[in-house]
C-alpha cells in the first residue's frame, strides 16, 4: 500500500473492518521517518483479540514505541505526541467501546479529544471503523454503539486535518489541509 497523502498535523482514517485502515496509517507514520508511537486502545479480552494484536505487532515490526491506553488516550497523546514522534492511535471505536463499559461520558470525551488535536506537537494519524453503512443493529447497545461512532467520527473528522476513507486496501482523501507538524 502506497501513501496517498502528505502527514501534516492530524489524520483521520475510517473504514471497515478489514479494509486496510491500519496498515495504511502505520505507511503513513512510517514515511515521516519520526520516532514512531503506537497507542494501542485494544485490550485482549479473548483469544481472538489477543491474535488480532499479535498480527499489528508482527505487521509493525520493530522500532515502534508500544503505549497501551484503552481510556486515557488524551493524557497519553499529551506525553507521546511531542516533536521527534509521529504517533498512530489504533483505534477509536476500541477506545470508544472501553469508554462505554466504563460508563464515560462519551461527548465529553470526544470533545475533550477534538480540543487536544490541534495542540498536538506531533504528526497524529487515529485509525476509526465506520460502522453506520450496515444494517442497523439488533440491540439497544449495538445501536447506542453505532451512533455514538457516528457522532464521534464526524467530530474528529472535523477536528483533524486530513480525512482519508479506506475500501478493499485503497484510501480515498476525503478532506486535506495544510498544517505542518514534521
Amino acid at each position: 500500500m502506497t501513501a496517498k497523502i502528505t502527514l501534516k498535523g492530524t489524520t483521520l482514517i475510517v473504514g471497515g473492518a478489514r479494509s486496510g485502515k491500519s496498515a495504511y496509517g502505520e505507511v503513513l507514520i512510517a514515511s515521516l521517518k519520526l520516532n514512531p508511537v503506537y497507542i494501542a486502545t485494544a485490550q485482549a479480552d479473548d483469544e481472538e483479540m489477543h491474535q488480532r494484536i499479535i498480527e499489528h505487532q508482527i505487521r509493525r515490526g520493530t522500532g515502534w514505541t508500544t503505549v497501551e491506553q484503552p481510556l486515557a488516550l488524551c493524557e497519553a497523546l499529551k506525553q507521546y505526541a511531542v516533536p521527534g514522534n509521529a504517533v498512530l492511535v489504533d483505534c477509536l471505536t476500541l477506545w470508544l467501546s472501553n469508554l462505554m463499559m466504563a460508563d464515560k461520558d462519551i461527548a465529553a470525551e470526544t470533545s475533550k479529544l477534538a480540543d487536544l488535536m490541534p495542540l498536538l506537537a506531533a504528526p497524529v494519524v487515529f485509525v476509526s471503523n465506520e460502522v453506520g453503512m450496515g444494517l442497523v443493529p439488533e440491540t439497544a447497545l449495538g445501536r447506542d454503539f453505532r451512533d455514538h461512532a457516528g457522532r464521534m467520527n464526524q467530530r474528529i473528522a472535523e477536528a483533524a486535518d486530513n480525512v482519508s476513507f479506506i475500501a478493499a486496501g485503497l484510501p480515498l482523501s476525503l478532506k486535506a489541509t495544510k498544517r505542518d507538524k514534521t
